[in-house]
């Protein structure tokens, strides 16, 4: 399998010349810029994507809502690094070496990527993340999803992996998250149940802020305090009694 996509008439192939030639093209601190966002740029804003995403969700909703919320917040990490694990025998299988080994005139942005190229490890992690995030919150899942499309497309922009490289590891990275992730809701609700209880770790899961309780008249009041009720008859109420 190692002569997987080597023909230059195949797609897979001249879409790589088509994307990778933009670098040929684009002046060099763009190329700069590119090579870091595709090494390590994106995986930083998944980070922050990921802490936000728990910053917002521990916050709204109820008790039970951040429970769930969290425990998905953790498995998406999880998934990331399970389809990173099973990628390892997958790469070793295929063995297909990276595309500036067996292709001329490529424009390679970054050096030393020496291994195997399919599927490619950031395109599953980026994708696991995503996927994974939006089991826990469509919003922020979306917007993660959005930056591991960004990133396939950085890995092909530099030269160090075929479209299908990329497509492998998207496709990897969502499998991994969606079939695994009943089970591992099933193992990490009751964990990050137990972890809101705690005196001492419980705002990891929900916040600290007190919520406003309702009065007898179904509205909010501050910390429980009922408010006054309006009076009314009162002047009937006086006279009686009087009487």
């Amino acid at each position: 399998m190692a002569g997987l996509a080597l023909d230059g008439s195949n797609p897979d192939v001249s879409l790589l010349y088509d994307i990778n030639g933009l670098a040929k093209s684009a002046p060099t601190w763009f190329d700069r810029v590119m090579e870091f966002v595709g090494e390590y740029g994106i995986m930083l804003g998944m980070a922050l994507v990921v802490l936000w995403c728990w910053w917002s969700v521990r916050r709204r909703g109820t008790a039970d809502d951040s429970v769930t919320a969290v425990a998905g917040i953790v498995w998406a990490p999880l998934a990331a690094g399970i389809a990173l694990l099973i990628n390892i025998p997958i790469r070793g299988f295929v063995e297909r070496p990276r595309p500036f080994r067996d292709h001329q005139g490529l424009d390679v942005l970054v050096d030393g990527k020496n291994d195997f190229s399919f599927v490619s490890d950031h395109a599953t992690m980026a994708m696991a993340l995503g996927v994974g995030l939006f089991v826990a919150n469509r919003k922020f899942g979306i917007a993660a999803i959005a930056l591991a499309l960004l990133e396939g497309f950085c890995r092909i922009y530099m030269g160090v992996h075929y479209p299908t490289d990329v497509i492998g590891g998207f496709a990897l990275g969502t499998a991994a998250a969606l079939l695994l992730a009943p089970l591992a809701m099933m193992l990490l609700t009751p964990l990050v149940a137990a972890v809101s209880r705690s005196d001492r770790l419980g705002w990891l899961v929900r916040s600290r802020r007190p919520e406003p309780s309702a009065t007898a008249d179904g509205r909010a009041g501050a910390f429980g305090i009922p408010e006054p009720r309006p009076r009314t008859g009162g002047g009937d109420g006086e006279k009686g009694l009087a009487a």
